[in-house]
């Protein structure tokens, strides 16, 4: 009896609170490194492929978020009827052998397949930290545990270009997926030396389709989670849409700073951390429903202030009121899409790794498909981004108020 409790109790034994947030939010910053880290290579890619056209070079985010999409529909399930521990592991192998495969290719096509299978791995960490969060933390501690994670994690797109182009200066691209597999291994050892498995036993579902299929349909049926599924997806698709057009907005067309981008979008990220840490402490005192929709509001103004600043000096307004507006922005998208994501999981207790899956993939897709319509419309001005800044914004405001609607009146009439 004495021999085995110990071993039981290290089976359940955590790493110490601030190791945990930094451990799952590195996991969770691999997604953004192996986008952003990327922004000042466009230029270097194009040439050695002989492209024809600098937007060709988006694809190699809309490739990785192909990947990162779909696949989101499997860990979930996987975890569910596995565990947590052995499908992120699985996940980041994957991860560390797309990189390998990015550092070797040798035509454009290679580099994108090697990118869909990069976005497959990296998508272990999207769906599992958000599960193993769940695991551990309900409502409101759930909400301040993942602004404390978002707070981490939003170093990498702070420091990202700056270390994408910095590694530029020491040899080509090939380098920066070095470094990313470099990072992939040692998370991979932290991950396996120190994470124990989150999923209690009693939990675990059998890996059958109808399970799975249930887990969906308990997804698609539950308005809160739905809801806020859409509304993710629609915010999301403002960033990604900033994300894509930044490097030509930015560091060659519009404003072309060059070789000071990655510090100017540096700062602009920067903001997202700081509303990271207020969040941590706002949603204790407001709640996550009525703080992220005081900000989802704040959002459509500041948005709309975007698009006439910006018709106002026909698509070219001044850099520093526009770097602010993208600041307030990204400010306010901290402070609301955290707090959705709380909101829809909240309700699906067991099958978090199903629904976070669901989630993951939906909101990934589509603010794909809405973040490259935005980079693809980019026609020398900031117009096409700011339009989508309020256009998104305005109907995830409005899929919000049909989620909570049926909430209100029930208030209404007691």
């Amino acid at each position: 009896m004495t021999s085995t409790a110990p071993a039981s109790e290290r089976a359940v034994r955590y790493p110490p609170f601030g190791e945990f947030i930094a451990l799952i939010a590195l996991m969770m910053s691999i997604i953004a490194l192996s986008i952003d880290n990327l922004l000042p290579a466009f230029v270097p890619i194009q040439h050695e492929f002989g492209l024809s056209h600098a937007s060709e070079v988006q694809f190699i985010i809309s490739s990785y978020m192909i990947g990162f999409a779909v696949s989101q529909l499997f860990y979930g399930p996987l975890s569910d009827a596995i565990g947590r521990r052995p499908s992120m592991l699985i996940g980041l192998a994957i991860y560390l052998a797309g990189t390998a495969l990015a550092i070797v290719a040798t035509s454009f096509e290679t580099l994108l397949a090697a990118r869909v299978v990069q976005g497959v791995g990296a998508a272990a960490s999207r769906v599992l930290v958000m599960t193993i969060v769940r695991d551990r933390y309900h409502g409101q501690e759930m909400a301040r545990v993942m602004s404390f994670v978002m707070m981490v994690f939003i170093i990498g797109p702070v420091i990202a270009p700056g270390s994408g182009a910095l590694i530029l200066l020491f040899g080509s691209w090939r380098l920066i997926f070095v470094s990313m597999l470099g990072l992939g291994l040692a998370l991979l050892l932290w991950f396996l030396l120190r994470m124990p498995e989150t999923l209690a036993p009693g939990n675990r579902m059998k890996p059958s389709a109808g399970a799975v299929l249930e887990g969906f349909r308990q997804c698609v049926t539950n308005r809160v989670t739905f809801g806020y599924t859409l509304a993710i997806s629609l915010m999301l698709g403002t960033l990604m849409g900033y994300i894509n057009s930044a490097q030509q907005i930015l560091e060659t067309d519009v404003y072309a700073l060059g070789a000071w981008f990655p510090l100017v979008f540096g700062l602009i990220a920067a903001a997202m951390g700081i509303a990271s840490f207020a969040n941590a402490h706002l949603v204790r005192r407001m709640g996550p429903r009525r703080l992220s929709h005081i900000c989802a509001v704040a959002f459509v103004l500041t948005a709309l202030v975007l698009v006439l600043v910006s018709l106002f000096y026909g698509g070219h307004p001044p850099l520093v009121p526009f770097a602010i507006l993208l600041a307030s922005l990204n400010f306010l998208f901290s402070l609301s899409v955290p707090n959705f994501n709380a909101l829809a999981m909240e309700p699906m207790g067991r099958i978090a790794g199903t629904a976070s899956s669901i989630i993951g993939a939906t909101t990934t897709a589509l603010s794909a498909i809405f973040g490259l319509a935005v980079g693809q419309a980019f026609d020398g001005t900031v117009l096409p981004l700011a339009f989508g800044y309020l256009s998104f914004s305005l109907i995830g405001l409005a899929v919000i108020w049909w989620t909570e609607r049926r909430l209100v009146l029930r208030r209404a009439g007691a």
